[in-house]
């Protein structure tokens, strides 16, 4: 009795120093990206934080660093995505969970789980040699990568999430809501949008959550496409832009001195935008659960 007493202290120890060693990590990577990030703005020669963040021009070598067209360009990216992204994968997750016979759903399953496999450098290769090229088609600028060539590949690319997670939720809601659904005279279609979508919105709001995240933090493919302007708001799909990530990735490997620290600053301000937009969406997802 007493060697399994022990035993079970010793696995419940080990469990805790694994979730610590979690929490460290996190801590420890934000205590760095801070103390990295925020050091440029105090000093005898200090950074404007105002025109750190309102600023639309990055130039280095003018001693410029200007990230408002970033954050707006990663805005606009992201919302595009996503407002293309979560319908499409919506409706296909209800397809498979809800519509498609078992054949059917044996091919697209493991289509999508070989789309969520792939390498977002692969994405970005893909958006060169086949996105790119038709945009540039219909574009009046002279280049394809443009905003709307962020959004395609971005929308591809958060599918496999919306669409796994989504389909995940609508198989948790109980058949007894169908079954009421189609005993009171509804059609298939009706108790699909009026009852078990309904039923399954806060698993969905989860899903859209993690397609934000993906949207957000996509570096390579999007760093192929986006053109990279150096300043600017982007006033239409056709413009380049130059997400948040793509900035830090592209010049960290060869900044130093206050280059290093502003791009440090960058990931302080992508690292609050994350986490703002991922606490206002879980509130929302965590209400729709309440009233459910």
């Amino acid at each position: 009795m007493k060697t399994t007493k022990i035993r079970e202290k010793i696995i419940e120890t080990l469990f805790l120093i694994c979730a610590l060693i979690s929490v460290i990590s996190v801590v420890a990577i934000i205590a760095f990206v801070f103390s990295k990030g925020l050091k440029p703005f105090f000093g005898e020669n200090a950074y404007s934080f105002t025109d750190f963040i309102t600023g639309v021009h990055w130039n280095p070598e003018n001693n410029q660093y200007g990230v408002f067209y970033m954050i707006a360009g990663s805005v606009f990216a992201t919302a595009g995505a996503i407002l293309v992204g979560v319908p499409i994968g919506l409706l296909t997750a209800v397809f498979i969970a809800e519509v498609a016979p078992k054949s059917i759903v044996n091919i697209i399953k493991p289509a999508i789980e070989l789309l969520a496999g792939i390498p977002s450098v692969i994405y970005g290769a893909f958006g060169m040699g086949i996105i790119l090229p038709i945009i540039q088609k219909i574009s009046p600028q002279p280049q394809g990568q443009s905003l709307l060539a962020v959004i395609c590949v971005l929308t591809i690319m958060i599918l496999p999430t919306i669409i796994t997670l989504s389909e995940s939720a609508l198989r948790a809601v109980p058949n007894s809501y169908s079954e009421a659904s189609l005993g009171l005279g509804a059609s298939k279609m009706q108790t699909i949008f009026c009852s078990v979508v309904p039923a399954a919105k806060s698993g969905i709001l989860s899903a859209t959550v993690l397609g934000i995240g993906r949207a957000i933090g996509e570096t390579m493919a999007v760093m192929m496409i986006a053109g990279n302007a150096i300043g600017g708001i982007p006033t239409s799909i056709w413009d380049k832009v130059r997400p948040l990530t793509v900035n830090i990735s592209m010049e960290m490997g060869y900044a130093s001195g206050r280059h290093q620290e502003m791009l440090f600053a960058t990931g302080v301000v992508l690292f609050v935008f994350i986490m703002f937009v991922n606490i206002t969406v879980m509130r929302i997802t965590r209400k729709a659960g309440e009233k459910n």
